[in-house]
């Protein structure tokens, strides 16, 4: 028997009708409703805005610093500039010989005497090295007790201007007056006339092998003389003279008319004279000063010694210098004699400014030297060019004129 699904069922004992469960309702499902589309710009506004910051921070800072080391190479440049032009650099130096790390007290400075001696720029310009007596004494002048522990000249020179010459040799005895500090002069190559000048004064006078010394004397000329003058020709560019009698050049080694040294007349005699006396004077001035600082007799000066040069051995025999020693004992001479321990100090000379720093507007000029000449540049100095003058130089010209 079958009954319908909407009837009670018998119960199988016989008793009351048994309802059939009731079928449960499906269980609710959740819901999901549309979301509207996020507002995503500020996020990606505030993205893009934090790292455009950060990144103009970081270029900023990049900047900041690039500027400060520019401005501090500019401002170095300018004391490097500064000091090439208007006085000594005492502070760049670049070591010779010794410890690189010798503090100033254990530094002695260096300062060559190369090429011709000239006053100042004034002077005009060489086509090799020379020196500025002018301002090798500002150098000097403007050094102080604690600044080094001596100098050292490293003289290369055959002389040149007596006013440039003297103005070296007054320096060096004031600076030791004043610092109490010794100079010593070391020759490498010549040391001539007016390096002989410069140098008298020093502590002590030391020649490398080779070397040569002395050449006391004054030279004035030349003077240039056309005889019997026949006519003269050329152009703008070059000019002639026609003589029958021929040309000839003469120097004075020791005028009364305003055209004194007119190459077309005799000097007269009162003319030699005046100049004769004067360079008299000149060259007593430099005897007497080498007499005195090397505590040799004026008259065997100018008796025995002359205008000659010499070699080292014989410069010490005549007491034109102390010693003959080469580069690395003569350095370790120099120092043990200011008192130095050789095994820290150092000789160290003024450095030239660096490519950079010349690149940022620095001088490339040591101050006391002439700056290389220009290819093509012709001598101006007053060693080559213009009236005669006297001179405490030793030898030809051509090397330093062209």
């Amino acid at each position: 028997m079958t009954s319908s699904p909407d009837q009670p069922t018998t119960s199988p004992t016989g008793g009351a009708p048994v309802q059939p469960p009731m079928p449960r309702p499906p269980a609710p499902q959740p819901v999901y409703l549309p979301q509207p589309p996020r507002d995503r710009s500020f996020r990606r506004g505030f993205g893009l805005g934090a790292g455009a910051g950060l990144g103009a921070g970081g270029v900023l800072l990049v900047l900041g610093v690039v500027g400060s080391l520019i401005t501090a190479l500019i401002y170095g440049a300018v004391l490097a500039s500064a000091a090439g032009s208007s006085g000594p650099r005492v502070s760049g130096l670049r070591t010779v010989w010794g410890s690189e790390t010798a503090p100033p007290a254990q530094t002695v400075l260096a300062i060559p005497i190369e090429g011709a001696i000239q006053a100042d720029g004034g002077d005009g310009f060489a086509l090799t090295a020379s020196t500025y007596g002018y301002e090798i004494a500002r150098t000097l002048d403007g050094l102080s007790a604690d600044d080094a522990a001596g100098v050292v000249l490293l003289m290369n020179t055959p002389g040149g201007t007596i006013n440039g010459s003297r103005a070296i040799a007054d320096a060096v005895e004031r600076y030791q007056g004043r610092t109490g500090k010794k100079v010593v002069a070391y020759v490498q190559g010549m040391s001539a006339s007016g390096g002989m000048y410069a140098m008298a004064g020093a502590d002590r006078i030391i020649a490398d092998h080779g070397s040569l010394v002395g050449s006391i004397g004054v030279i004035f000329g030349p003077f240039v003389r056309y005889k019997d003058v026949v006519g003269t020709s050329g152009s703008f560019i070059e000019s002639g003279v026609s003589t029958t009698g021929g040309i000839t050049q003469e120097y004075l080694t020791q005028g009364k008319g305003k055209d004194f040294g007119n190459p077309f007349r005799d000097m007269t005699a009162q003319e030699r004279k005046v100049m004769t006396d004067g360079m008299a004077n000149e060259y007593q001035a430099f005897v007497d000063w080498v007499a005195k600082h090397r505590n040799i007799p004026a008259r065997t000066i100018v008796d025995d010694l002359g205008a000659y040069i010499y070699d080292p051995k014989t410069a010490i025999a005549k007491k034109l210098i102390d010693a003959q020693l080469g580069p690395d004992e003569a350095f370790r001479d120099t120092v043990q004699l200011m008192g130095l321990d050789a095994a820290t100090a150092r000789i160290a000379k003024r450095a030239g400014a660096s490519p950079l720093e010349q690149l940022l507007g620095a001088s490339s000029r040591i101050y006391g030297y002439q700056d290389t000449a220009p290819a093509g540049m012709k001598a101006s100095s007053i060693i080559c060019t213009g009236a005669p003058q006297p001179l405490v130089w030793h030898g030809p010209v051509a090397a330093f004129c062209g």
